[in-house]
């Protein structure tokens, strides 16, 4: 049996701010001139910032949101793409005592006009070209969206037609800014930024979360991190801030460690990751499983061509056995994966203070007091049993509530606990195993099958890019285990042979019983697989035994 980890001693202080512990808390330390963030670009090029720029142009977008009426908890929506703007926008927004509002750069003019309305979103932060593109439609929505009063618009070149709203140039109205007033204190307790995932109505649903959050995910600084004292930390994200991921692992918990971060913004493509950690000397990199296929498929790079590296993390799906056995073999580094959920960012993860187990999802970070719970008997399971992973609702890194959804945070977070939904397992040694959500699970002929499990298995199959296995109706209360696999290009194999590997390796309970060979798969904004999209018109060929 593991020895358990040390104690985590929280310390939240009654006051706290996010946007202020980002951006000044190494004003007066070796790090106030250090880089702060590097954008790279396609169209626009590289640019950078230092802790000393950032603190001073999050305290000018603050001031700007003042001059505009802008009040402590009003919402400001930012969309964005990956730029310096960003982090200054989403934190000098806190700064002030306002509400930051991220959102993707895909939505739609009627997703942003959605979540304007249901924040009360009295500001939004986008693009130039973004506005140009949503503009009519947008304030066509104005009746349904009452609090939007203002748009501050980046990489300006020309004023914009006018419009019912008033449009600013950000970076004007930031150099017209004389003097900047002294920030209001916020609580530790208080509402920072709000986040939009999937909602069970077919509508976006809000996660608030308070200024504690950041406190919240710093055990994860410690045990799924792996930072140095010795040396100036360069952290390579692959994602899009837009993303609860990215947002905590790629700006906030970096930028409050004194870490620079670099991000991308443009096309998508493998050998790019390698070519600007190489450019940037990286010294952590952080994606998802789908960027590390991509690189073991599409590159030849190998760990002499990336000296600085010394640590890879991930996160949003599980990271398949094959993956992470080329990975080592190739760059001679583990890929360390972390499980979390906008409610509760991550909190589950892999550590380089113990050994990974293939297909386990680690530990819970120290601090976080997980429980499996059975939800009916509110009573904890016994290991290798499945419980709903349940956390205390003291936690600080827990989301205060659904935004306008008070019904939905009485079902989840009552008892003392936040029922997550997920559920899980343990083993003797008490590795967590990951079993997702109750509707993802397959009850197939009595049997409880964890389409994850399968997906790991069929991963590791050479000539499987993804899959995605479900549970397929043939009548009624009648599930059969099925996986829709997307095989990579130069494969040859038939569905027949998938079949015939399903049964060599798994269960016969859980051995798929048709295979479906398919392009794509249906997804989310995020790039997660929609489970319950997926149906027969996906696929282009089939065996069934």
């Amino acid at each position: 049996m593991l020895t358990d980890f040390p104690k985590w001693d929280w310390q939240i202080p009654e006051y706290y701010n996010i946007g202020v512990a980002c951006s000044d808390r190494h004003l007066n330390t070796a790090q106030a001139n250090e880089i702060a963030m590097i954008v790279e670009d396609d169209a626009l090029g590289t640019s950078t910032i230092t802790f000393v720029e950032l603190a001073r142009k999050t305290d000018l977008f603050a001031q700007i949101l003042r001059d505009l009426g802008v009040k402590v908890g009003d919402r400001v929506l930012i969309r964005l793409p990956n730029s310096l703007d960003y982090p200054i926008a989403f934190l000098g927004a806190m700064k002030m005592g306002a509400i930051s509002v991220p959102t993707s750069t895909l939505l739609t003019a009627e997703e942003v006009a959605y979540l304007a309305k249901d924040s009360g979103a009295s500001v939004l932060v986008t693009d130039a070209a973004a506005w140009a593109g949503m503009q009519s439609q947008l304030e066509g929505a104005l009746g349904n969206t009452p609090n939007l009063k203002h748009v501050l618009l980046t990489q300006l070149t020309q004023m914009p037609t006018a419009g019912k709203l008033a449009v600013h140039d950000l970076h004007q109205t930031m150099a017209n800014v004389q003097a900047v007033d002294a920030m209001p204190q916020t609580k530790a307790e208080d509402p920072a930024y709000l986040v939009y995932t999937s909602g069970t109505t077919g509508y976006p649903k809000g996660v608030l979360h308070a200024h504690r959050a950041l406190l919240g995910r710093q055990p994860a600084a410690q045990y799924w991190f792996n930072y140095s004292e010795q040396v100036q930390d360069r952290i390579m994200h692959s994602g899009k801030f837009n993303w609860t991921y990215v947002l905590g692992t790629g700006l906030m918990d970096p930028l409050y460690l004194g870490k620079t971060v670099i991000v991308h913004e443009g096309k998508n493509d493998a050998q790019k990751w390698l070519d600007l950690i190489q450019k940037h000397q990286a010294t952590i990199f952080i994606g998802v499983p789908t960027i590390y296929r991509q690189i073991l498929q599409k590159t030849t790079t190998a760990k002499e061509q990336l000296p600085s590296m010394r640590h890879y993390m991930s996160a949003g799906e599980h990271l398949s056995d094959e993956v992470l056995t080329q990975w080592r073999a190739r760059f001679g580094l583990d890929i360390y994966e972390a499980v979390g959920m906008s409610e509760f960012s991550y909190y589950l993860s892999q550590s380089k203070f113990r050994p990974i187990r293939a297909g386990s999802a680690g530990f819970p970070q120290p601090g976080h007091q997980i429980q499996l719970l059975n939800p009916d008997t509110r009573e904890p399971v016994a290991a290798g049993e499945e419980g709903m992973i349940c956390v205390t609702d003291t936690d600080p890194g827990l989301f205060l509530r659904y935004w306008n959804l008070d019904e939905e945070t009485a079902k989840y977070k009552h008892d003392g606990y936040f029922f997550t939904g997920d559920y899980a397992k343990y083993d003797a040694d008490g590795y967590i195993w990951f079993l997702g959500r109750k509707d993802d699970i397959i009850k197939s002929f009595g049997y409880r099958v964890s389409p994850y499990e399968i997906e790991r298995v069929y991963k590791g199959h050479p000539d499987v890019a993804d899959c995605a296995a479900i549970g397929e109706e043939i009548e009624k209360d009648k599930l059969l285990v099925v996986i829709y696999v997307i095989l990579k290009p130069e494969a040859s194999i038939t569905p027949d042979d998938l079949l015939h590997f399903g049964k060599q390796h798994l269960a016969a309970y859980k051995s798929p019983k048709t295979v479906y060979l398919a392009k794509d798969f249906p997804r989310t904004k995020n790039g997660k697989i929609l489970r319950k999209d997926i149906n027969l018109t996906i696929a282009t060929a089939k065996s069934t035994r």
